[in-house]
């Protein structure tokens, strides 16, 4: 199972290596427009799953508001301490 630390040290990987297929390293060339689209969509598809569709579906629809955090925390060059520091 991966933790949001591990996740995030796998993202930057993939986006240093600018791993082929890798759709981090293709939302990344999209820019931070598309990233903030994504994390807008995410965000309301959590909000959705928790009000209609139980908690499974919302787990799954907040994992992947998380994985776009960190797709934008790497686009804006920002490391976990940064947003850490802040909680």
């Amino acid at each position: 199972m991966k933790t949001f630390d591990s996740l995030f040290a796998e993202l930057q990987t993939k986006a240093q290596q600018q791993s082929a297929g890798s759709l981090t390293v293709e939302e990344l060339h999209k820019g931070t427009h598309f990233i903030g689209k994504k994390l807008v969509e995410e965000a309301s598809e959590s909000w959705i799953a928790a009000e209609y569709e139980g908690a499974d579906r919302t787990a799954e629809e907040l994992s992947q508001l998380l994985y776009h955090i960190q797709v934008m925390m790497i686009d804006r060059g920002l490391t976990l301490e940064d947003v850490y520091k802040h909680l």
